[in-house]
């Protein structure tokens, strides 16, 4: 006997294991907030988009400064003279370098080719150097236009994790969406249980003949816009759903949200937080370089006002034939000079380039004060929606001991159906209207933080950034 039991015991413990197995395989499943958030940075390509632009900066200041490549240039060509009935070749080979940061300028000529007084090969070797000493003096604005790009270049880093941070907002707060949503279908499922299980109540009731036909129908009706919210509900839910999966790249799964925590709390009074913003922000850090960039240029623009003089100086050999035979030999000395005697053009960019200087202060002390009224606006919001959700709490738990007390007051028959229904309805208003609150003040946390420039940090996308570079090489 104690081994029947045992068997059947052993039975039903498997049963009840593969149905439980079965079930929970039939479930959605759960996606947190910090999970939901890891898979999308990492499956989203919206943000491999926005990465890609990191890679390209590196290559920047080898587009912009001049270059300082080790240049070699042949020219070959057949001269014909006409009236002397000859011709021969002519050769010219020219291997020059520049050095950016000095200005320094190095050059190797190498000529050979007949005269024109003679038949005869003559050749020419000569080695120059050229240093400017008024514009771009030893290298001034090219060192000046270095520092431009290399700020142009953090500008633009900064730019690419605002753009990261903004895009990493947009879908915290579809979560956010989601969750609302979904919590929201919750209390639709549950309104229509419960108003269900009233109709029930009610049809008993009437074949008793307690209850009225027209209590019955009230009740039907009640019922029946229940439905209609929660169709409602469900398709606003469904859609909410497919961003998600959208985001994450993940078509098939079905998932459910679960309660995500708070991403901050803010315990300091507002103008101690704006201090803080404005000395460590990346935003205010950008518009300093933008100050600072624009400074360069028209310091940049100043230098290229003046005159073009190079000193010069070299060693030249003269001879005959490609040997450089029976050469001749002499250094020189001297100075060039290019001066434009209008230099309109070169002008107009200086003027311009004080007003963009001018421009860009203006930019900085109108965004200081402009962000000031956001950040300050926000932060009453914030303060707002923790208050109207503690109140909304409290009127949910209102709702809750009126319904309960309207149920029994119904069954004496001391209030009528439609107060009894009411009671429902404003239970249900207070529950969306808790969940409408409490997912506004999550968006608004988002808000905040991006704003303030904390949602994100640039060690943050640094392991992608260096993921895709790996990526890109091995391509």
């Amino acid at each position: 006997m104690k081994l029947i039991i045992k068997r059947m015991l052993i039975i039903l413990f498997f049963v009840a294991s593969a149905a439980m197995t079965g079930w929970s395989q039939d479930q959605p499943s759960a996606l947190s907030f910090t999970s939901f958030v890891e898979m999308a940075t990492t499956a989203d390509t919206e943000f491999e988009q926005i990465l890609l632009d990191e890679l390209i900066l590196k290559y920047q200041k080898n587009l912009k400064l001049p270059a300082k490549d080790l240049i070699l240039s042949v020219k070959q060509q057949y001269e014909i003279y006409v009236s002397q009935d000859r011709g021969s070749p002519d050769t010219t080979i020219k291997l020059s370098k520049l050095f950016p940061y000095s200005g320094t300028g190095l050059a190797l000529d190498y000529k050979v080719g007949a005269l024109v007084t003679s038949a005869n090969q003559a050749s020419e070797l000569a080695f120059t150097i050229a240093q400017p000493i008024a514009e771009n003096a030893f290298g001034r604005s090219t060192r000046l236009l270095d520092k431009i790009v290399g700020l142009e270049v953090e500008v633009a880093s900064h730019q690419i994790v605002e753009a990261y941070e903004d895009y990493l907002a947009t879908i915290m707060t579809s979560y956010y969406t989601w969750y609302g949503d979904y919590e929201n279908l919750l209390i639709g499922q549950a309104s229509y249980k419960e108003n269900s299980k009233l109709l029930d109540s009610m049809l008993e009731r009437e074949k008793q003949k307690i209850a009225l036909p027209i209590d019955v129908n009230k009740v039907r009706l009640q019922v029946l816009s229940k439905k209609e919210r929660l169709t409602e509900l469900e398709e606003k839910y469904k859609n909410s759903l497919n961003i998600i999966q959208r985001i994450i790249r993940d078509l098939t799964t079905e998932y459910i949200p679960q309660e995500p925590a708070l991403l901050t709390q803010i315990q300091l009074e507002f103008d101690e937080i704006f201090k803080h913003f404005k000395s460590d922000s990346r935003t205010f850090a950008i518009l300093n370089k933008l100050e600072a960039k624009s400074s360069l240029v028209v310091a940049r623009d100043a230098d290229d006002l003046l005159p073009s003089i190079n000193m010069i100086a070299g060693y030249q050999v003269n001879g005959d034939d490609y040997g450089l035979k029976n050469e001749d030999n002499f250094v020189f000395a001297g100075i060039a000079l290019e001066w434009p005697l209008t230099e309109q053009v070169e002008k107009a960019e200086y003027e311009m380039s004080k007003i963009g200087a001018d421009k860009q202060k203006l930019i900085t002390i109108n965004t200081y004060y402009r962000l000031y009224a956001q950040l300050q606006n926000l932060y009453l919001q914030i303060q707002r929606e923790t208050s109207l959700i503690q109140i909304a709490e409290e009127r949910i738990d209102l709702a809750k001991l009126i319904l309960t007390d309207e149920k029994e007051n119904y069954s004496f028959g001391k209030v009528t159906l439609n107060d009894y229904i009411q009671a429902f309805n404003d239970l249900d208003a207070n529950r969306f209207n808790k969940i409408l609150h409490d997912v506004q003040y999550r968006k608004l946390l988002v808000e905040w933080l991006r704003l303030q420039d904390q949602l994100v940090e640039k060690q943050t996308i640094m392991p992608q950034i260096n993921q895709m570079k790996k990526r890109s090489q091995s391509q």
